[in-house]
């Protein structure tokens, strides 16, 4: 009775394709499920020197998805996004192209978006991902420099410059020296690779081994 009276208030809508009647639609999943040939490998104008790993474009149900969750609150989201995460560390771990023990460490974000959604999107998104999995740990050991202007609408120089500097290490968060086995960096979107690019240069100077990225849409 209570989630027909909450309905009422608030109708339930598909985050993907905004169907009523359910939070996240059958043919919405479907869109978020991992292809044989899934995650793909991408090149994003600038290169991050790692492999760059899409699980789909940013386009359909993926897109609206992340819309969602960023800038509507839509925290039951998290669940769905995770699990289309989960299944690509997977197929990644059973190709080779990862090893355990294995360290997540998601891209960082400004710390006013991150409190307005209520925290880091990406963050909650990759410790749903690994939450049952002994031998993968999630590290939020980047953040953004205060006073980084936001790079959406920017040009991939502008976002390069945008980002050049902006990103800085939790120093107290990073894996402990020499176990941190394989590193992964995860992100919501990749747009030019400016975001990645910045903090591959970051985690490789503070002497982490970024392996590969990971990104849950290519734009």
């Amino acid at each position: 009775m209570l989630d027909v009276g909450f309905d009422l208030v608030l109708p339930l809508r598909c985050g993907g394709c905004r169907a009523p009647g359910t939070r996240w639609c059958a043919a919405c999943a479907g869109q978020l499920a991992v292809a044989p040939d899934e995650p793909r490998l991408v090149s994003p104008r600038l290169d991050p020197q790692v492999p760059v790993f899409a699980l789909g474009r940013y386009a359909g149900a993926r897109r609206q998805a992340i819309v969602a969750l960023k800038e509507r609150g839509r925290t039951d989201l998290i669940a769905p996004l995770a699990m289309a995460l989960a299944g690509s560390l997977h197929r990644l771990l059973c190709w080779r192209m990862l090893e355990l023990p294995l360290t997540i460490i998601p891209a960082p974000t400004r710390r006013s978006a991150a409190r307005r959604r209520g925290g880091d999107p990406i963050q909650r998104i990759a410790a749903a991902a690994v939450a049952r999995h002994p031998g993968i740990t999630v590290a939020a050991a980047l953040r953004m420099r205060a006073l980084t202007r936001d790079s959406v609408g920017l040009g991939s120089g502008a976002r390069e410059r945008n980002i050049s500097g902006g990103v800085l290490l939790r120093r107290g968060r990073l894996p402990a020296a020499g176990c941190p086995g394989d590193v992964l960096l995860v992100d919501d979107v990749v747009t030019t690779g400016a975001t990645l690019a910045e903090s591959v240069r970051v985690l490789r100077s503070a002497g982490l081994p970024v392996t590969a990225a990971l990104v849950i849409a290519a734009a």
